[in-house]
């Protein structure tokens, strides 16, 4: 028997079984990785949600003082709004 010969069902039996779950384990890591942030992502995130936070608390600061100078406020921007739609 060659060598030839006796790596010959070894060698079918890895095309077949091996490489093809060892290419679709490979590409599914590559998918998983790249799906996750890296740290400079994860630093602009941060950055986002403390800005979010500031205009949060700006907004609520800015609607406390409405309700305190001008009560129906709210009232006025609801009929605005309706008044607009149903031109």
């Amino acid at each position: 028997m060659e060598l030839y010969e006796l790596l010959f069902v070894p060698t079918i039996l890895f095309m077949v079984i091996v490489a093809p779950i060892w290419i679709v384990l490979h590409y599914r890591s590559l998918n998983r990785s790249s799906r996750s942030l890296n740290e400079e992502d994860r630093e602009n995130v941060e950055q986002i949600l403390v800005t979010v936070d500031r205009l949060t608390e700006r907004i609520q600061a800015l609607e406390s003082i409405l309700d305190s100078e001008h009560g129906d406020w709210r009232d006025q921007e609801l009929q605005d709004s309706n008044t607009r739609r149903s031109s």
